[in-house]
């Protein structure tokens, strides 16, 4: 029987947060960290790698409806 991987594609987003990196995915709302950018991407992927091992078909495919990701300017007094 053969496998076949599928490509997914998520949007993440990492902020620092104190001494440490905080890393989140939009689509799935997985959320882990590190002490280095790369660290809390690393982390982030090992997350959701996890979290899609027991995800529904439809969840995932739902998941990849990607957002609409912007900036708003704000007055602010």
């Amino acid at each position: 029987m053969l496998f076949y991987m599928k490509s997914l594609h998520f949007t993440t987003i990492i902020q620092q947060e104190g001494e440490y990196f905080v890393s989140r995915c939009t689509e799935l709302g997985v959320v882990s960290q590190g002490k280095t950018i790369d660290e809390a991407q690393k982390n982030l992927r090992e997350a959701i790698d996890l979290y899609l091992e027991d995800a529904p078909e439809e969840v995932v495919a739902q998941a990849q409806q990607h957002p609409f990701v912007t900036t708003l300017d704000v007055e602010y007094a």
